[in-house]
């Protein structure tokens, strides 16, 4: 069974950077669909960024964008996130769709498989 395992969370001062990581077990991720999201206490979980199948098509919430930075190789997915704000705040989880979804999918219901999520804090 796939699991999927972020790392690289923590406690990051405003305006600084970070890069997740999220390793899977049993496939090669540059042929499926990936995605990040995150959810902070009381919202909604929201996509954050998204690649894929080929990794011609990548999508970034608009909150982000400029600021974060997917990639992938066969064995992990990484979000390079910089010029951190307090509203980044969040447990970022990164998600596993299908090899035949193309475009990259931004909502959760196109993603099979979820990690357990990394906390991420902005505070000075």
């Amino acid at each position: 069974q796939l699991q999927l395992e972020e790392s690289g969370g923590g406690l990051v001062q405003p305006g600084g950077s970070v890069r997740l990581s999220c390793a899977a077990s049993g496939i090669a991720l540059d042929a499926y669909a990936v995605g990040w999201f995150r959810q902070a206490p009381g919202k909604e979980r929201e996509g954050v960024s998204c690649m894929g199948s080929t990794g011609a098509s990548i999508h970034y919430a608009d909150s982000v964008k400029g600021r974060f930075t997917i990639s992938r190789n066969n064995e992990k997915v990484y979000l390079e996130m910089n010029s951190l704000k307090p509203e980044d705040a969040a447990v970022y989880s990164c998600a596993v769709g299908s090899v035949w979804i193309v475009q990259a999918p931004s909502i959760p219901q196109e993603y099979a498989c979820w990690g357990q999520g990394t906390q991420i804090t902005v505070s000075s």
